[in-house]
């Protein structure tokens, strides 16, 4: 049984709550329920219309929003209701009850192909979420938890897979040019995916590195306060570029002596070619400028 864990998540509209959860909740898109006979179908959300404040129940992926009526403020129910959710799915409780017809049909999904500064790595992009914290496979042993990328790996020119967010970037060997697997692996995987076929076994990936293949959040409890702003910085100006290229950067260490800052390339990023320049005239001197004094150097390891 999983075992479910929660963030909330503040909105742009203040009558709304999100709640976030470290596993997916449905492969649809998303159910909307406005009253508990609209929510029939949903167990959860019809347990969530008992309580008077609830005016809108919103199910996704992998949060829950949910918007109130204006008798309560979400700071004296929100820690409640949040303990509710958890109870019914860590006891198993039912989401969402899809008949027969909707559980066999396919859901349509788009997925395109995109090319990335390394010349190796394809990045095929989906219009759904796929995973919910990035994961690395070098090897088909490496993938005993993603179904997917097991199946990625019985191609022969398939060598690395990353999947993060919405897309999976793959790394392949010299034999083949992209030009003449690229529909091919685009196709595989847009079937698969439309089948409902698992991409990890649990939904999400562990947040304990298990064979190192997956990429947790990292812990800046036990971080000095330098390390601290660095990992602020690469999250918010480093990794979104990064993964439109299909990679991922990972802060690996600071040393305070030497000011040397260690990261982790991932993706499309490890071994690429222009990765040590993209570093050197990017990242080092983006780190150098927003923390004066305090960074010499930048060294990059491949993951």
């Amino acid at each position: 049984m999983s075992n479910y864990t929660v963030e909330l998540k503040s909105t742009n509209k203040p009558s709304i709550l999100k709640f976030e959860f470290n596993e997916f909740l449905t492969k649809q898109k998303g159910y909307e329920y406005h009253n508990i006979e609209e929510a029939a179908n949903s167990p959860l959300a019809s347990q969530l219309f008992y309580l008077p404040f609830v005016k809108t129940v919103y199910i996704s992926q992998n949060f829950i929003a949910i918007e109130k009526y204006n008798i309560v403020e979400w700071e004296d129910v929100q820690d409640e209701v949040a303990e509710q959710l958890l109870n019914h799915l860590n006891d198993g409780g039912k989401i969402v009850n899809e008949d027969e017809a909707k559980s066999t049909k396919k859901v349509p999904v788009t997925v395109y192909a995109e090319s990335t500064p390394n010349p190796s790595v394809m990045k095929f992009v989906a219009n759904k979420k796929l995973v919910l914290e990035s994961a690395e496979f070098k090897t088909i042993d490496d993938a005993d938890r993603s179904p997917l990328a097991q199946k990625l790996f019985h191609f022969p020119f398939v060598k690395e897979v990353f999947m993060d967010e919405n897309y999976i970037s793959i790394n392949k060997y010299d034999m083949a040019e992209w030009d003449m697997i690229t529909n091919e692996l685009r196709g595989f995987i847009k079937n698969y995916i439309e089948e409902g076929g698992p991409v990890l076994k649990t939904g999400s990936v562990s947040k304990e590195k298990t064979e190192d293949t997956s990429t947790p959040k990292i812990d800046t409890s036990n971080l000095d306060e330098i390390s601290k702003e660095i990992v602020q910085i690469l999250e918010e100006y480093v990794k979104p570029a990064v993964a439109s290229d299909g990679g991922n950067i990972m802060f690996k260490s600071y040393n305070k002596e030497s000011k040397d800052v260690e990261v982790i390339l991932q993706g499309a990023c490890s071994g690429c070619p222009s990765s040590t320049i993209t570093l050197k005239n990017g990242i080092e001197t983006m780190l150098k400028e927003m923390l004066q004094g305090k960074i010499n150097n930048v060294v990059a390891y491949n993951g």
